[in-house]
């Protein structure tokens, strides 16, 4: 491809608007533009690595048995309403009437559209197991649209379901996307986890999502340092340890504590570490039900798992006047003693064998020491509601340590169970001819998103570093004078060459300084750049660079094309 005939409209200043890399270097290389709020053209270079992504995407697929299709972007709201989503899925479901004032949406996902037409199609277990899957642009009307491609209002998702007899069935399925997954994201030559997620709006018994590490990444993350253990922050589990202590149960005693607020003020005020105190809070559900969580001074909450504890639909800290209700104290002094009103009360397990502790006494500026569980107050439960840090030992293999990693997610997979089948009776005869519940699952890669998420892993100062599996093309040949016809022979005639050999080129032959040609080589991120010169052609050589690295090679004219077909083809030989 002739850079000259090829629409590349690079910007040398960052958008004031565009607020994280990947977003600024997609803009100013030229690979999206907006058209409003969350929307966005995709230009010829930024389309080239999402097709390049797509086909490694559709290649795994179909090694996995996936079958392809294609569903529609407009669905009836009466499938919605049929599995109780409709209002459930709340303002990012876009809504409208057509002509007829009948309702539809904008579909965000298809779990609806596709099990509707597998409870159509499909009767026997014979015909069983099937995985559907597509390629193809959703809208989700997002409050806030924002980074890019990373959060847009339209983007290109692959989504994939599946559709099995039993549970066990369905475990393979989930198993065998679970390894395309992992081959889609190594193929591609990024740094990633799957980490074990919760299922949020979509549902189902479990989920895991793929992670792209990155320091700007949204979604906080842990991941074992001695065993394969990874999962997302809010879903991690807590390491099986309570605190033990044989120290005699002492008096208790009421502490006066001004103005003491806080975990930290209390410590200091009191001479003792946060970790010998108990945090005390108090949640409201949306229906008014209230609990008290407590946790070590030193530790955090987890809404989540406090929330799935509870079996909860939505969770909030609870109003002051309920914390006054229960507690008959302003917030800072909340304890477990001595209660208005009868309310749960749940505990972290680190909680559980914890020793003359102190909590605050349900009276303003009064906290209480030498408290002890099961003397002082009672627990309902014991349950592991805390977020875990760095250093914890893991939940799983126990010798390793906990790592923290901020992450961008780019796919995500659910075992679904009956959660849709049911709702829209997608059912089949078994082999003694009863009617049965299909089980499913689903499977989504966010495509633009992941391109983004390379992007923000691989980049310097100077633009996009892309891997080669989906960088737009291969290699670039920089002619340095244009005027000079030597120059424009010889690097016509590597890239001749390198076309012929299957390598992606583009031939950078517009008459610009060669200051110019390289910032705009560096910015798009082509992998490997090769620089035909006077200087150089006049001893024979040419300059080749490795963006990745910043190598600079000097190879003869005659070693040039078979050194970098080499290197290309070996970094795509890694990524089959």
């Amino acid at each position: 491809m002739l850079y000259s005939r090829y629409f590349i409209p690079t910007i040398k200043e960052t958008p004031s608007d565009a607020e994280v890399v990947s977003h600024q270097l997609m803009l100013r290389a030229g690979m999206i533009r907006k058209l409003a709020s969350g929307i966005y053209n995709y230009l010829p270079l930024g389309l080239r690595s999402l097709r390049k992504f797509e086909n490694i995407v559709r290649e795994e697929m179909n090694k996995a048995d996936a079958i392809e299709m294609l569903m529609p972007s407009v669905q009836p709201a009466e499938l919605w309403q049929e599995s109780g989503r409709w209002a459930f899925y709340g303002k990012e479901l876009l809504r409208f009437k057509d002509r007829k004032e009948a309702e539809f949406c904008m579909g965000p996902t298809h779990e609806e559209v596709i099990t509707d037409m597998v409870r159509r199609e499909i009767k026997s277990y014979r015909q069983m197991p099937l995985n559907f899957y597509q390629i193809q642009t959703k809208f989700r009307d997002e409050i806030r649209p924002r980074f890019g491609l990373m959060r847009g209002r339209e983007f290109i998702m692959k989504d994939a379901y599946s559709f099995d007899v039993d549970s066990a069935a369905a475990d393979l399925s989930y198993e065998k996307m679970y390894n395309a997954y992992m081959r889609i994201f190594e193929r591609c030559g990024l740094n990633f986890r799957a980490v074990e997620a919760d299922t949020g709006s979509i549902g189902g018994s479990s989920s895991h999502e793929f992670m792209v590490l990155a320091d700007s990444g949204e979604d906080a993350i842990v991941s074992c340092n001695a065993c394969r253990y990874a999962a997302n922050v809010e879903k991690a589990e807590s390491p099986l340890f309570t605190a033990s202590s044989d120290a005699a149960l002492e008096a208790l005693v009421k502490v006066s504590t001004p103005e003491m607020k806080t975990i930290a003020d209390v410590a200091a005020f009191m001479h003792v570490a946060s970790n010998t105190t108990i945090k005390t809070l108090v949640y409201a559900s949306e229906a008014g039900d209230l609990v008290m969580a407590l946790l070590r001074g030193d530790h955090e909450l987890n809404e989540l798992k406090l929330k799935n504890h509870l079996g909860w639909d939505d969770i909030q800290m609870a109003s002051e006047e309920q914390i006054l209700a229960c507690t008959g104290s302003p917030v800072g002094f909340l304890g477990p003693i001595g209660l208005k009103r009868e309310i749960p009360v749940i505990a972290d397990r680190v909680v559980q064998g914890m020793t003359n502790v102190v909590v605050g006494a349900n009276e303003k500026d009064q906290h209480f020491k030498n408290v002890n569980c099961g003397r002082d107050f009672d627990v309902s439960t014991f349950v592991d509601i805390r977020i875990v840090a760095a250093g914890d030992a893991c939940p799983r293999c126990q010798s390793g340590k906990l790592e923290m990693w901020r992450g961008i997610e780019v796919g995500h997979v659910f075992k679904l169970g009956t959660k849709y089948s049911k709702a829209l009776n997608a059912t089949y005869l078994d082999a003694n001819g009863r009617e049965q519940i299909i089980f499913m699952g689903c499977y989504g890669i966010g495509i633009g998103r992941t391109v983004a998420a390379a992007i923000e892993q691989n980049h310097d100062e100077n633009g996009i570093i892309f891997p080669i599996p989906i960088a737009p093309f291969h290699c670039s040949v920089v002619a340095v004078n244009t005027k000079d016809s030597g120059v424009m022979a010889a690097a016509e005639e590597i890239y001749l060459c390198l076309e012929k050999l299957g390598i992606e080129v583009l031939f950078d032959d517009r008459d610009e300084r060669p200051g110019v040609k390289f910032k705009d080589n560096d910015l798009i991120g082509i992998p490997i750049r090769i620089v035909v010169g006077s200087k150089g052609l006049a001893e024979g050589n040419v300059e080749v660079k490795i963006r990745s690295t910043g190598e600079v090679l000097q190879l003869s004219l005659g070693e040039v094309v078979s050194a970098v077909t080499l290197r290309i083809g070996t970094a795509l030989a890694h990524s089959q």
